[in-house]
């Protein structure tokens, strides 16, 4: 029995570290482990023999049982070591970068020149206190029209000028109904702010859009003069053209304004109109419920793309709408 279970011993050690020493795959390796020093492993069938030894041939057998494990044993942690250290570098090997080689270009993305001249008209008004204001774009005639003091009469209303809606809405053709909707809901003193898209029937040409963009400021409170608004729009012109160019006010007609006036700045040696503006009209005042004899209040309003189209010197505003990556790429 003794010779049997040495050289059953001897077997399985020689065995499995034939079989560890070309195993390739940690998974393989930890089969191997279990197949051989498992609790139902081989080597735990082998020694289940020893209750038939005598006391005194058991203590021998059990120390070449154990230097069996331990050879086992050790020759699985250094194939995993391996195997371990293999992968490591294999991976590494996969991951690594060549620091000289050119990375992929990716071209970085700009913004409209639309986008960045409404950003620097909010910017100057919101650092003069004024807050962003937005509303909807199809609008009711009450909102479009009639709170604003244009009534049914009105040439504005004219379907030449305006789009209409086959529900009786429309889409608005100035953001001044932000005002409207915006004073209903807050109690001055107010300072807004409202840019938006709007729209009007008008022959693209290279200075007309049926969808353009403005930007109306709007100023409530007690004892406003229209030497505020003055002061206001001279501000705004010093900071969006950075310098401080000419200014002359023009009088003019706006059914929601009384007085109005045009707004014209010197820009290379040219008298160029820039946006309309006047004092709020008692009549708009009375439609949010407001008191004319108590609040007075400035409104002004231009459009975007004649400021983007000074400032970037673009010669057709088409070339705003047309998505051409060429000319994009200069702002």
């Amino acid at each position: 029995m003794t010779t049997q279970l040495e050289t059953d011993l001897q077997s399985l050690q020689q065995e499995a570290l034939s079989a560890i020493a070309v195993t390739a795959d940690l998974d393989a390796l930890e089969q191997l482990r279990i197949n051989y020093l498992g609790k139902k492993g081989q080597l735990s069938l082998i020694l289940r023999a020893m209750g038939k030894l005598s006391a005194e041939e058991r203590p021998r057998i059990g120390a070449i049982a154990n230097e069996v494990k331990d050879a086992v044993q050790n020759q699985l942690d250094q194939q995993r070591q391996a195997l371990q250290n293999a992968e490591i570098q294999a991976k590494l090997a996969a991951e690594t970068l060549d620091v000289t080689m050119p990375g992929v270009y990716r071209p970085l993305g700009r913004i409209h020149p639309l986008n960045s001249t409404v950003d620097k008209v909010l910017e100057i008004f919101v650092g003069l206190g004024y807050t962003v204001a937005t509303g909807p774009q199809v609008e009711t005639d009450y909102y479009n029209f009639e709170a604003l003091n244009i009534p049914a009469d009105h040439p504005a209303r004219d379907m030449q000028d305006t789009f209409f809606l086959s529900d009786g809405r429309l889409l608005r053709t100035h953001t001044s109904p932000v005002q409207i909707r915006y004073m209903e809901n807050h109690e001055p003193p107010i300072r807004i702010v409202a840019p938006g898209r709007v729209y009007r029937r008008d022959t693209v040409d290279a200075t007309h859009s049926a969808v353009f963009h403005q930007v109306e400021l709007l100023a409530i409170d007690k004892g406003l003069t229209f030497t505020d608004l003055k002061g206001t729009i001279k501000e705004f012109v010093k900071q969006m053209f950075g310098e401080d160019l000419p200014v002359r006010f023009r009088a003019s007609y706006f059914p929601f304004t009384e007085p109005s006036a045009e707004v014209d700045v010197q820009w290379k040696g040219k008298w160029l109109e820039v946006m309309g503006c006047g004092m709020v009209d008692p009549n708009v005042m009375k439609s949010v419920g407001y008191d004319p004899e108590v609040y007075t209040g400035f409104a002004a309003g231009f459009g975007v793309e004649r400021f983007a189209m000074v400032l970037h010197q673009i010669d057709d505003i088409r070339r705003l709408y047309t998505s051409d990556l060429r000319f994009l790429q200069q702002f």
